[in-house]
């Protein structure tokens, strides 16, 4: 049992930030209606890879959800689409600010049909300002709200995060807004509008960075791995590979100096606190590199996590799924797949809950999958009214 078992979720949102919340609420027991154009969500083609016509992206947010295919073109699909808002509790979509109102379902009117109904808008730049129009895609907002200035090399290029950073945080963030208002619901009775943007929580998302500038008016620049308020925090390079430290306070600098054989470090009024580190980040960097470079990576790990200071390695994907903490966490889940058979996937973070945990639901579905089943069993729509529809193009 999930503690969103009774809850049903209504979702008209393609690529990943929509798709990515409502995997979570389906992960917490929620039913989800997974509605889609003729051709499908979008990343069903995004690939390689693909396993049996299926591609990972796809794969990867779609879990325990069920498909059906709605031609919102067509005024008998608007009209199907109004009668599943009715039975809903949650409808999730990302279209373009605009395209929903020019087929009455958008909030104001669905909310009408449905006043306990939460809709949750996910779009590039909100419902509001002189860009709400605009569409709005990760890698172009991860440029836009400051993320890239500050990823990459200090003497290279902007760079990206390198997966939809953006996205999974904005897709997070809905369902955060969503919950909220479900709890709310419980007291006034009502549903509500959640306006959530890529804009806004890339924006909120570069936290102590943009802080620091609103303190101070300088521009954080790249540092490469380096932390911007915390010294030596940052990758260095073994004999065999990189690992990553953390030193986070002076008593970790001075155990972790004793280990490189540092000891006058800590002493040294160029070091001798976390200010002092900041301000002399290069020189420090390179006179530990210089340690670093004697030994292997597995040695330094070992000694430096032995005096209590965080060290871990840079993995590869490869290296993470092997790690015996991935496998004690569960961290992959396997579920049946109507094609693919048994299918590896991500497991959900909030599956380690006492009493409510997350579970898969069942897998990604295949294109239009539910279609018959939602109409007939859900809606109550007849075999001959969904035959009449088929014929004509409103559903598939």
């Amino acid at each position: 049992m999930g503690p969103l078992d009774n809850i049903v979720v209504l979702d008209l949102s393609r690529i990943l930030a929509g798709p990515f919340s409502t995997q979570i609420l389906s992960d917490l027991g929620a039913t989800v209606w997974k509605v889609e154009s003729p051709w499908g969500d979008d990343t069903r083609k995004w690939g390689p890879p693909f396993i049996e016509g299926e591609s990972a992206y796809y794969l990867s947010a779609n879990r325990g959800k069920k498909s059906m295919i709605v031609n919102l073109r067509d005024e008998r699909g608007q009209a199907i689409i109004k009668q599943m808002a009715q039975k809903a509790d949650i409808l999730v979509e990302n279209f373009k600010v605009g395209d929903l109102a020019r087929r009455g379902l958008d909030y104001d009117s669905v909310s009408k049909i449905n006043p306990r109904l939460i809709y949750a808008s996910v779009t590039g730049f909100g419902q509001t300002g002189p860009r709400a129009p605009e569409p709005g895609y990760d890698a172009a907002l991860q440029g836009m709200t400051g993320v890239m200035s500050v990823t990459g090399e200090t003497d290279g290029p902007p760079s990206k995060v390198g997966v939809a950073w953006i996205d999974i945080l904005t897709g997070l963030t809905a369902t955060i807004g969503i919950l909220s208002a479900l709890y709310d619901r419980e007291n006034s009775g009502l549903g509500q509008h959640v306006d959530v943007s890529l804009f806004d929580v890339g924006i909120v998302s570069m936290a102590n960075l943009a802080q620091s500038y609103l303190t101070d008016n300088v521009v954080p620049g790249r540092i490469g791995t380096a932390h911007p308020q915390v010294a030596p925090y940052q990758s260095f390079e073994a004999t065999d590979g990189h690992f990553m430290i953390a030193v986070g306070n002076d008593d970790q600098f001075r155990r972790f100096c004793d280990v490189l054989g540092l000891t006058t470090l800590p002493d040294d009024a160029r070091y001798k606190d976390n200010a002092a580190r900041i301000a002399n980040r290069e020189e420090l960097a390179g006179k530990i590199a210089e340690v670093f470079k004697t030994n292997t990576r597995d040695h330094w790990i070992e000694a430096i996590a032995g005096v209590g200071v965080t060290v871990t390695p840079v993995n590869t994907l490869g290296d993470v799924f092997k790690d015996p903490q991935a496998k004690a966490r569960k961290s992959l889940w396997e579920v049946d797949h109507p094609t693919i058979g048994k299918l590896p996937l991500l497991a959900s973070a909030l599956q380690h809950l006492s009493r409510t945990p997350a579970s898969p639901q069942g897998p990604p579905p295949l294109l239009g999958e539910h279609t018959n089943q939602v109409l007939s069993e859900d809606l109550g729509i007849s075999e001959e009214e969904i035959a009449k529809l088929k014929e004509d193009g409103v559903i598939k």
